[in-house]
């Protein structure tokens, strides 16, 4: 016996104290090739039946046995095989999806089941020849008529080769004739061996059963059959194997593609909103990036990369706890280095020569003079190897009684200073040293200038006679130590920091406000990241509404076998493909907007603001991949809640 019912009973309930009794008890058996029609009032419970024989229901008590398998036994993996490969649901209102063409609706169930694609085709091309459909593969529901849309969910109740089929009212949407063809074609796949159970109002389609079972008020009031089935003959009835495969994670995404395709108005328009804060993270990385690498640039291109410049730490420098060193320490009198500490520096691996350098700061005593208008120059210091000729924006680096300006304090004045004589003072030692020197030339003001702070550079050795002059020993503060590549440079740089020196002031500068641009771009990057939030909310939405219109297309699935994990997968599947086309958007708009912010600043400085890399590229896909999906958790584990009962009456 291939099916047989013991003391089914089902109820519902109405409310607290109440419940509705839909079966009382159902005793009965079927055989394979049988064509059977169960017939009864509506709420006699004829369709309460054919939900618990398909496992769409599980809540009953009784014995439901299959192959001599009591379903109630049968965990829910079990179960979801059970009717992938026993059941071929076919329902009333045919219940195919629309935005699938006739071959990719009959192929659902082998999709749910594993089958390779080759596979498939070839069952659903064979099974649409049988009921006459060969001609009409890649239609869609809507281009059909009933007769053959009902053809289709033969078709697709018989792909995977069930033992039994389980039609709801067949024929109850067509027409006589069409309702004839689909009846014949049912009786033909009865006489192949299936067990056919019909549920039907129809007393033309009880008529052309082998076997009437009448129920009434939840219990079977007369069991009629007209021709007596051999069990035995149908023993090999079922052809195929049962599928041990499941939805695979590529064919999920192709499932939420096609779903995606079908709103895709929807979906593009929740991306291209979503994308807005994609691009924003984007930019803002690429425009701190770009500051960065302006700022770094404008250094290298003052400052010779083969020598390294090296101080002795301050004690308030070396005290301070804060991350970024207070720029009043900029300020203070460097300390001198002993002879020592010179031939340590000088004895550094891969260091050719050693270069002497004074500088001394003060923010009232160090000033020029000319035709008797003054200016304060912060800092007097001497030249080194370390400036470059690129440095200089006008005349020539200072030899002799002459001293280098910048372009900032040059004009202050009326004229030009460069060739002409001024009055320089600054102090050493506390003593006030005044001597006249012809300006040699200027430097660009960004080289080691911080605010309006500015620097004059002197010869060192015009620095040396001066102190001579005065009774002053003057000793170098800075020491800059000459390379012979940018590589041992490098490791020269390293080797004195290991020493416990530091370096220039202006890299130190550089550092700080590159800290600075970092901290600021991480800020504006998590501001715009705020909108992220807001993306999250709209894709969870836009999903939740997708669950609720294609709630009937879910309980088509799960009727065919699908797991719950494959409903999740297909919606997470959807979330993932709205954060891809989303990252998509959001990183091209961010790639225009590169290229139209650096057009126009590139002709104010004459350099690239925004460097977008790889990297960022990278970063603004993952977010908008996690946040997308993290998004569409929820309505995909809703979807896979959906009661099937529940969702296959949805209209």
């Amino acid at each position: 016996m291939l099916l047989k019912i013991r003391n089914l009973k089902k109820s519902y309930k109405i409310s607290k104290d109440n419940e509705f009794i839909a079966l009382k008890g159902i005793d009965v058996d079927f055989s394979s090739g049988e064509l059977v029609s169960i017939i009864g009032e509506s709420g006699s419970g004829k369709s309460t039946l054919m939900n618990l024989i398909g496992a769409l229901d599980l809540d009953y008590t009784g014995e439901i046995s299959v192959d001599d398998v009591d379903i109630k036994t049968m965990n829910s993996h079990q179960i979801d095989n059970y009717r992938k490969d026993k059941i071929g649901f076919v329902f009333q209102s045919f219940n195919l999806i629309p935005h699938y063409t006739v071959l990719e609706n009959v192929t659902i169930s082998c999709i749910l089941a594993g089958i390779d694609k080759k596979e498939r085709d070839e069952r659903a091309k064979a099974i649409l020849k049988k009921v006459g459909l060969e001609n009409h593969l890649s239609k869609k529901p809507n281009q059909l008529s009933g007769g053959q849309m009902q053809r289709v969910a033969i078709a697709r109740a018989l792909i995977n080769d069930p033992e039994i089929l389980l039609a709801d009212e067949p024929t109850g949407a067509l027409d006589s004739e069409t309702s004839e063809q689909i009846l014949a074609l049912i009786k033909s796949i009865a006489d192949e061996g299936k067990l056919v159970i019909m549920v039907t109002h129809s007393q033309s389609v009880a008529a052309a059963s082998d076997r009437v079972v009448r129920i009434a008020d939840g219990l079977i009031v007369e069991d009629i059959s007209k021709k007596e089935v051999q069990p035995e003959q149908w023993n090999n009835a079922k052809t195929q194997g049962h599928s041990k495969g499941k939805l695979s994670f590529f064919n999920s995404l192709k499932m939420a593609f096609k779903n995606m395709k079908e709103k895709k108005t929807r979906n593009l328009l929740v991306s291209f909103g979503s994308s807005i804060g994609i691009m924003s993270v984007v930019l803002m990385l690429s425009l701190g990036n770009g500051i960065t690498n302006y700022m770094n640039n404008m250094m290298q291109e003052f400052v010779n990369p083969l020598v390294v410049e090296v101080t002795k730490p301050t004690e308030s420098s070396q005290s301070s706890s804060s991350l970024a060193p207070d720029p009043s320490t900029f300020l203070n009198e460097k300390e001198v280095f002993t002879q020592s500490e010179i031939s340590e520096l000088s004895d550094i691996a891969n260091v050719e020569s050693v270069e002497y350098g004074f500088s001394t700061t003060s923010m009232n005593d160090n000033k020029i003079v000319y035709n008797d208008e003054e200016q304060v120059v912060t800092t007097i210091a001497t030249v080194s190897q370390a400036m470059t000729n690129s440095s200089i924006s006008s005349g020539t680096m200072p030899s002799g009684n002459e001293i280098l300006i910048d372009e900032g304090t040059n004009e202050k004045y009326a004229e030009s200073l460069v060739g002409k004589v001024i009055t320089v003072e600054f102090k050493l030692n506390d003593t006030l040293i005044t001597k006249e020197l012809t300006v040699s030339g200027t430097y660009h003001s960004s080289n080691g200038s911080i605010a309006n702070l500015s620097s004059a550079y002197v010869d060192y050795d015009l620095l040396t006679k001066l102190a001579q002059d005065n009774d002053i020993s003057l000793e170098p503060n800075t020491i800059y130590l000459v390379a012979a590549s940018e590589d041992d440079a490098q490791s020269v740089k390293q080797a004195v920091t290991d020493l416990g020196y530091s370096g220039s002031q202006s890299e130190t500068i550089a550092n700080i406000f590159n800290d600075m641009i970092s901290t600021v771009t991480l800020v504006l990057a998590a501001v715009s990241g705020i909108s992220l939030f807001v993306s999250a909310i709209m894709i969870l939405v836009v999903l939740y509404i997708s669950v609720v219109e294609r709630t009937k297309e879910i309980g088509v699935l799960r009727s065919l076998g699908a797991r719950k994990k494959d409903i999740r997968r297909i919606f997470t599947g959807e979330a993932f493909l709205i954060g891809l086309l989303t990252a998509l958007i959001g990183v091209t708009s961010a790639f225009i907007l590169q290229f139209v912010i650096n057009t126009v600043v590139a002709q104010i400085i004459g350099y690239d603001v925004v460097a977008m890399t790889v990297q960022y590229i990278i970063i603004g896909v993952v977010m908008s991949v996690v946040v997308s999906t993290i998004a569409g958790l929820y309505p995909a584990s809703r979807a896979a809640k959906v009661d099937p009962v529940i969702a296959l009456k949805r209209d």
